[in-house]
């Protein structure tokens, strides 16, 4: 019963027999991985893809037994909090590339790996940021919202009173307004990361911002809230009272944790569907009003610049837009043959209802299937069958949401924007598979 041996000797010996000098049609490394695929000699054993660089030395390599499975192997609960494994390091949010580095890391972004992630959901710790004034360390003991202006009831909530609402939790994408600033000629080395990783989605709870509204009593006059952070920028934005009553929420705890600090910690506006800007993070105050409150981020940034060259404000909704995100740029193909293109839809107005793929440029599109959950306003995985020819392919997605609206090229887009615009760049994404493999942004 040597394979039982508790200190792996048994397993060890087992393996150490394999690499001995083989008989004739048995089955070894050398044999295993000669080709890229190979069914060995009396068994149904088949590798698929070359071998690792290395594999002759390397003794984890089937069929001998791998050294992780011969001792035991961390211990439970260390560290604390759980960690990705160290073999996932490259996972991680960076700097957007191909733009002016931020002058401080105060009021900067940090970008989602979209390329690295499967599913709907982001992780945490890899959730996009976007910050104007650094993340201010909050003690939720001391922190305060304040309901006041154009309400019956002028009211103070701390964050237990907050937590003694009725909560829901609801699946939503966020994506800042400046995502995709690709409006010029496109940057070959740009990664789905650089071009779209100001998105992400998560399930958020929190207390229905109309549920504390009609505590609080609205009056008839009002028409508009302000929001105010409690960061050292003030961020502070209006709001149409019909959002607000509609599917706002006042978020305080983000797939099933409480909030990240960079993330609002310990309480955000969450308005679905709606620019990540006036989400505002840290909340602090909501003051009703009869009109917009015309704040910085409201008047000098976050508008649209038309091709009659006026200004168009308040744009919030997040219009339909996708990407692939496999194969996109940074990956290479290692060989003709199937491939799964792999990508994410998602629409401020609603739920995704088509998904297109192209991979010929945009002289041809096909419908993807799209993976359950289907939910309005949030992150939808599509999936599309490709069988590459080894030959040059640009791949594109296109998306179409329940109200009939489909995502534009940028060509069209710049018929409807002036290249200015800077924000709500939702135009069609290409990728460019060259004849070696390669894949690189093509705009």
């Amino acid at each position: 019963m040597t394979g039982q041996d508790p200190k792996g000797e048994g397993l060890a010996a087992s393996s150490r027999s394999l690499r001995q000098s083989p008989e004739p049609g048995s089955v070894t490394r050398r044999r295993l991985f000669a080709g890229s695929a190979l069914l060995a000699a009396g068994g149904a054993v088949a590798v698929i893809g070359p071998s690792p660089a290395g594999a002759e030395a390397d003794t984890n390599l089937p069929p001998d037994i791998p050294e992780w499975q011969i001792r035991p192997g961390r211990e439970v609960m260390s560290p604390p909090y759980g960690l990705p494994s160290r073999y996932e390091g490259e996972v991680v949010r960076r700097p957007r590339a191909g733009g002016a580095p931020s002058p401080t890391r105060l009021a900067a972004v940090s970008t989602t790996p979209l390329q690295n992630l499967v599913g709907i959901t982001t992780p945490n710790g890899l959730h996009y940021e976007r910050h104007h004034a650094g993340v201010p360390d909050i003690d939720p003991e001391q922190h305060r919202l304040m309901v006041h202006g154009l309400v019956e009831r002028p009211l103070i909530f701390t964050m237990a009173d907050l937590t003694r609402y009725p909560s829901v939790s609801r699946i939503y994408f966020l994506e800042c307004s400046g995502n995709s600033q690709t409006w010029g000629e496109p940057k070959s080395e740009l990664t789905a990361q650089d071009t779209h990783g100001l998105l992400s989605c998560c399930e958020w709870t929190g207390v229905p911002l109309a549920i504390v509204l009609d505590d609080a009593g609205v009056r008839p006059e009002a028409k508009w809230i302000l929001a105010e952070g409690a960061d050292a920028a003030a961020m502070t934005r209006s709001i149409p009272i019909e959002k607000a009553l509609d599917d706002a929420l006042l978020a305080y705890a983000q797939n099933g944790e409480r909030l990240r600090p960079e993330q609002g910690y310990p309480l955000r506006l969450f308005l679905p569907g709606y620019e990540g800007n006036a989400s505002v993070k840290w909340l602090r105050r909501l003051k009703l009003g009869t009109a917009p409150f015309e704040t910085r981020e409201e008047t000098s940034k976050y508008t649209m610049v038309m091709p009659d060259h006026t200004i168009r404000q308040f744009n919030f909704a997040m219009e339909a837009k996708s990407v692939i995100t496999f194969p996109s740029g940074g990956h290479r193909l290692s060989a003709p043959g199937f491939y799964e293109i792999s990508g994410l839809g998602w629409s401020g107005s609603g739920r995704i209802k088509r998904i297109e793929v192209s991979t010929d440029g945009g002289r041809s599109w096909q419908n993807a299937a799209l993976q359950e959950p289907i939910l309005p306003k949030c992150l939808t995985r599509f999936r599309f069958p490709w069988q590459w020819d080894g030959g040059p392919a640009t791949l594109a997605s296109r998306a179409t949401d329940e109200t009939g609206y489909v995502q534009p090229s940028h060509e069209a887009l710049l018929k409807e924007r002036d290249a200015r615009s800077y924000y709500h760049n939702n135009a069609v994404q290409s990728w460019h598979v060259a004849s070696g493999g390669a894949v690189t942004n093509a705009g």
